[in-house]
């Protein structure tokens, strides 16, 4: 029983480390040394070459690195019948909350209109609002989405939540389906998206969903970057239907050195750092899995191939 790995970025022995603490008894290998493949049984992995995983005939399971797993399922010959595994682990959950809540909190107090006032050498004090008259919404509410929604919850912002069907969460508004999402935007001044990519979430920020939101409305997307049409983004910013964007994602990553979004006033565009895995927590859970698995259970957090995550 062996695990290969391949990360996002380099994190010199950490993960190394936090295996031999958890898996002691089980060889971890780099991507760029992976021996007799018959060996592998199990792949911790972030954006694979495609076709490459086809390679290990004995996977019993593939974990991903991060929480997004759309960079699994795109490799069309992705191994048949082995389970992909969504990232869940502490550290990464708090990660999340941490950027949400910093961005919610930079647009609810106007922090891009005093970042222009200071390049303008502009002197004024814009009248602040409380948090309880300034709505937030998640879009998604997996994990991540109801850590977020609870924290900003006890934030005193007034929270709801869109998810597929309908989620129970204290102080949580919850909506949920086709029907309601435009009644969903309507109420977020705040809107936070960190929706899995699906057929169902491609696109779904677009020019009819930020026409939905109340004008001034605040976008935080730190999802899957194909959830926004970037071009209905830019329309609406400038309009002034949209007050202003916190990016994480993007439809192409790195984002293009001539893309608009880099140099939009409105718009703080950061390189996919919303949420990183911790090597320590994140090799603790991944050993939890694989103890089920060797159990003969399945593994925890799961994705559902039909449902989409």
């Amino acid at each position: 029983m062996t695990l290969i790995l391949k990360t996002d970025i380099y994190r010199g022995t950490a993960w190394h480390d936090a295996f031999a603490r958890y898996l002691p008894d089980v060889p971890v290998r780099e991507w760029s040394e992976p021996g007799d493949p018959n060996d592998i049984e199990y792949a911790l992995v972030w954006a694979p070459e495609k076709g490459a995983l086809a390679k290990f005939p004995n996977l019993k399971a593939i974990f991903s690195v991060g929480a997004g797993f759309d960079h699994l399922t795109s490799d069309p010959d992705l191994p048949k019948g082995v389970p992909i595994v969504r990232m869940v682990e502490p550290g990464l959950t708090a990660g999340m909350i941490e950027f949400v809540v910093m961005s919610a909190l930079y647009h609810h107090r106007f922090m891009l209109d005093y970042a222009a006032q200071q390049r303008d050498k502009v002197w004024r004090e814009i009248e602040q609002i409380p948090t309880s008259r300034r709505r937030a919404g998640i879009l998604g509410l997996g994990v991540l989405g109801s850590a977020c929604a609870e924290m900003l919850r006890d934030f005193g912002f007034p929270v709801a939540g869109w998810s597929r069907s309908h989620k129970d969460i204290a102080g949580v508004e919850s909506f949920h389906g086709a029907d309601g999402l435009i009644p969903f935007l309507n109420r977020s001044d705040i809107l936070v998206c960190l929706l899995p990519l699906t057929p169902e979430t491609e696109d779904i920020l677009n020019a009819e969903a930020f026409a939905a939101l109340p004008r001034g409305a605040a976008l935080i997307s730190a999802g899957r970057g194909k959830s926004v049409v970037e071009a209905d983004l830019l329309a609406a910013l400038d309009s002034g239907q949209l007050g202003g964007a916190t990016l994480d994602v993007y439809r192409q990553e790195p984002l293009p050195p001539d893309s608009p979004l880099w140099s939009h006033p409105r718009i703080v565009a950061v390189p996919h750092i919303a949420s990183m895995t911790i090597a320590e927590t994140a090799a603790e859970a991944v050993a939890a899995n694989i103890r089920r698995i060797q159990a003969g259970q399945d593994p925890e957090h799961m994705v559902d191939l039909k449902r989409g995550y």
